[in-house]
């Protein structure tokens, strides 16, 4: 048996904000959206985020990540100003000694970037 990753799905509190932030940060586009579930494509698997009532933000590093996504950038900085600019945060905790940054969308997933 051969299977295909199609689709990420991401809880969150706010589906359609979050969906926003990612095509955004991705360049991807909002391509469902409802108060229950949006998704965004833009590559060969798409996101989506679906509302969970009483959502609780992922702990980092403390808590650990359960998934986080792995993007790639030409430009660290840039991205780095970029994503905040659009609601991302910087966590103080930074490993890999500068190969790449941890950030966390506006719920708290944390997504790395790397050049």
């Amino acid at each position: 048996m051969t299977t295909t990753i199609t689709a990420i799905t991401i809880d969150s509190a706010d589906p359609a904000a979050l969906a926003a932030f990612y095509a955004k940060a991705t360049g991807g586009k909002v391509t469902q959206n409802d108060p229950d579930y949006a998704s965004v494509q833009g590559g060969a698997v798409s996101l989506g985020f679906q509302r969970v009532d009483g959502y609780r933000r992922p702990a980092w590093p403390a808590g650990g990540a359960h998934v986080h996504l792995e993007l790639q950038a030409d430009d660290l900085d840039a991205a780095r100003a970029e994503l905040t600019a659009l609601g991302a945060s910087v966590p103080d905790f930074q490993p890999g000694e500068g190969s790449w940054v941890v950030f966390t969308d506006p719920e708290g997933h944390p997504f790395c970037v790397s050049a």
